[in-house]
């Protein structure tokens, strides 16, 4: 074996709220306040787990620029309500249709996911 899956990047300008986001989103915490780490530079990258310790370990990193607006490329599938999520502040890319059984949503900085209903 070459590699084993570590954690998930996302890039973001504001890496701190995009973390908030997907805290909320998918019930997660900063790595930080579960370890009661309180001296991390707001510049350095965040780390957000499941506190139940079954998802993977996300990082969301600070860029200065999303290059251009285009995504990265990595992505998150998640189960969930397309809806709520909507009401969260995600945007819908591509609905459900005779291609896909999923919706495509875009987090608050433009990173795609893709919702698989419960």
């Amino acid at each position: 074996m070459a590699a084993k899956f570590k954690a998930i990047a996302l890039d973001a300008v504001d890496h701190q709220g995009l973390a908030d986001w997907w805290c909320t989103v998918l019930g997660y915490r900063r790595k930080d306040d579960l370890h009661g780490v309180t001296d991390r530079p707001e510049h350095w990258p965040v780390p957000i787990v499941d506190p139940e310790g079954s998802g993977p370990a996300i990082w969301v990193n600070p860029v200065p620029d999303r290059a251009g607006g285009t995504t990265s490329g990595m992505h998150l599938d998640v189960i969930g309500d397309r809806a709520e999520l909507l009401d969260l502040g995600a945007t819908l890319v591509r609905a459900a249709d005779s291609e896909i059984e999923w919706d495509v949503l875009a987090d608050p900085e433009g990173n795609r996911f893709c919702v698989f209903a419960p």
